[in-house]
């Protein structure tokens, strides 16, 4: 599918990573974070958003991004692909560490104007999903649920989930409506990408 409009995320490149909270660069301009499950397709989805195969590293073993990776795509605006979690096979220690550095990362960083959470279609809402989206409520992060994988369900089924999702989802603050996302077709992504656009020009340093 050709998307008319231009991308304002093609632009992205990588830029650096960060192992810890003293690692990250200055906490100035605009950034959005991604976040989701590991295997919810958000690497494939970041791909798709920006418009590149390989932006984002896509690998068959989940839970294989373990640093926040910063992508650029100007000197005053960044995307933020965060660790993916709920992956069996991360030791505990590690999960426990994520645990604790993610929710510090969204209370240190005033450039930080909202998060992308890749979401299942079929499993969504899942433990961690709804830890992170508390862990951003605390901050008045506000969350724009990407329901990945719409081209496994048929179109009535697509809708009774995203109906099913949003009700869920209406119990918790600065939760935005749920957009669905096929990393196949791209159906779906120009409506997330002006989300984050709108994000990262607004009141950006």
């Amino acid at each position: 599918m050709t998307d008319p409009v231009p991308n304002p995320l093609q632009g992205a490149r990588f830029w650096r990573a960060a192992t810890a909270l003293d690692h990250l660069p200055p906490d100035e301009g605009a950034e959005v974070a991604f976040a989701g499950r590991s295997n919810a397709g958000k690497s494939s989805g970041l791909n798709t958003l920006t418009g590149q195969r390989a932006l984002a590293r896509v690998s068959k073993t989940p839970g294989r991004t373990q640093e926040l990776l910063f992508f650029q795509l100007d000197d005053h605006r960044r995307l933020v692909d965060l660790p993916g979690y709920g992956y069996a096979a991360t030791s505990a220690a590690r999960r426990r560490d994520w645990g604790e550095v993610i929710p510090a990362y969204f209370a240190s960083r005033r450039s930080l104007r909202g998060l992308l959470l890749f979401m299942d279609v079929r499993r969504p809402l899942q433990v961690g999903d709804r830890q992170l989206i508390l862990a951003a409520g605390e901050f008045g992060l506000p969350v724009q649920p990407a329901v990945t994988k719409s081209d496994k369900l048929g179109r009535g089924a697509l809708q009774s989930a995203m109906r099913a999702l949003q009700k869920e989802l209406s119990v918790f603050e600065a939760v935005l409506p749920p957009l669905p996302l096929s990393n196949l077709s791209g159906e779906g992504a120009p409506a997330i990408r002006e989300q984050v656009r709108a994000w990262l020009d607004a009141d950006a340093d």
